[in-house]
């Protein structure tokens, strides 16, 4: 994991993910994997970038015969795969036994998203924090809410009614027109 400003690494067991959210498995069934995989990613892209944490989403390769692979998504998001009969629950809890050994440990969470019981015990046994992919959509969802208002309250504040010229009364914005114009204005 290479050093970050983030506050929290969250890794994210990714097929676990797809599995668990009733959206990601409406688009695995009708469009694929892939498709689910791109969605997921986009999803946490934006999450990630609004926490602020270096987020690492694991999906297992161990059917298929390649070395292991790491691809940066966004700047906060890693897709890693394993290695070939690795699966994305040992990828994950030796990550979390390097991390007890990391001076990151110090001044950063490590958090895991698993909905599988026994990934979860072990992770919070090396001193990881743990939520379930549940909990996971649910944060995702706040945060995507949270944008849309921000976005909507800014797009407020931009009206014309924001200016300092539309407090002053109507003269006084027309004498300041005419100044402006370099118009003499005696009355």
């Amino acid at each position: 994991m290479p050093p970050s400003t983030s506050q929290a690494i969250l890794l994210v067991d990714g097929y676990n993910v797809v599995g668990s959210w009733h959206s990601l498995k409406q688009i695995r069934d009708r469009y694929g994997l892939e498709e689910a995989r791109r969605e997921l990613v986009a999803n946490l892209a934006g999450y990630s970038a609004y926490q602020n944490f270096e987020t690492h989403l694991v999906f297992d390769a161990q059917y298929q015969d390649a070395p292991s692979s790491r691809e940066m998504a966004s700047g906060n998001v890693w897709i890693c795969y394993t290695d070939y009969r690795q699966t994305a629950d040992t990828y994950i809890e030796r990550s979390c036994a390097l991390f007890r050994k990391d001076i990151r440990k110090f001044d950063h969470r490590l958090i895991v998203a698993t909905s599988d019981r026994a990934q979860q015990l072990t992770v919070v046994g090396y001193g990881a924090e743990w939520i379930s992919a549940e909990q996971l959509k649910i944060e995702v969802d706040l945060v995507n809410l949270r944008v849309r208002n921000q976005k909507q309250t800014f797009k407020k504040g931009r009206s014309p009614k924001r200016f300092l010229s539309h407090t002053i009364d109507p003269v006084a914005r027309q004498r300041l027109a005419k100044l402006l114009l370099g118009q003499d204005f005696k009355e």
